[in-house]
């Protein structure tokens, strides 16, 4: 009777987890996501055609690099037209109405969006092990990770702020753009967001390139952290939302 009445609770506790993950990503996607998850493959297949045609004795390097758009894609919308889409939908006004909750919902959301990320582009990885080159499947996702999480973190701290979809995505392209072109000019060091760990610089030992890897990984760990705390003590600010 006991082992009954505790899985009819299991049960039902499943059920509602699974009801409001699904409840959150409409919200989170707008009714988006398949459209988004589409996007993202068709740029990875084109990217993939690309470097095997033009790219000859490809490897990890390359690998990373035609990853790296995917994943920046799908973190994209989410984070960037989040507070938007709470706003259209008139959930600021339910959040902002109970105390503490907008930051359990959006850490909630947060997690629920960079979980799902990694775990496209880990499916994708395998893709690029079978169809392109053998590579660490699980390292190379994880690696992809860390500048998806800054520029993602980035992007929800900016939509706070500007409190506008549209304004935030410009803000953002012309960061990613500034980012971009910063890359070139710290190539070699750890502040590049896109650093590239599998890209190890002619006569570089490999020693060395893996410390500032390391190091890479952990400016874009502090700063993901800064830009979500950052992004939730705006929530603070309800009158600058609710106007």
């Amino acid at each position: 009777m006991d082992n009954a009445i505790w899985k009819s609770k299991l049960r039902n506790r499943t059920d509602l987890v699974l009801k409001m993950a699904k409840y959150n990503l409409k919200i989170i996607f707008a009714g988006r996501f398949f459209w988004f998850v589409l996007a993202s493959l068709v740029f990875y297949i084109l990217l993939a055609v690309n470097l095997v045609f033009n790219v000859p004795g490809f490897n990890s390097s390359h690998i990373y690099g035609v990853l790296i758009v995917p994943g920046i894609l799908l973190v994209f919308y989410p984070t960037v037209f989040g507070i938007q889409n709470d706003a259209d939908s008139r959930i600021l006004e339910i959040l902002f109405g109970i105390p503490d909750y907008r930051y359990k919902v959006w850490l909630i959301r947060l997690f629920m969006i960079f979980l799902l990320t990694w775990a496209i582009l880990y499916v994708f990885c395998w893709l690029g092990y079978f169809g392109l080159t053998p590579f660490p499947v699980f390292g190379m996702s994880v690696q992809l990770l860390f500048p998806v999480l800054f520029l993602g973190c980035l992007a929800f701290l900016i939509s706070t702020m500007v409190k506008n979809g549209n304004g935030t995505a410009v803000v953002m392209i012309i960061i990613g753009v500034f980012l971009l072109f910063m890359s070139d000019l710290l190539g070699k060091t750890q502040w590049n967001v896109f650093h590239n760990p599998y890209s190890i610089p002619d006569r570089m030992n490999e020693m060395v390139w893996a410390q500032i890897s390391q190091k890479s990984r952990i400016f874009l760990g502090i700063g993901s952290i800064v830009f979500l705390l950052g992004g939730l003590t705006n929530l603070q600010k309800r009158e600058k939302f609710l106007k």
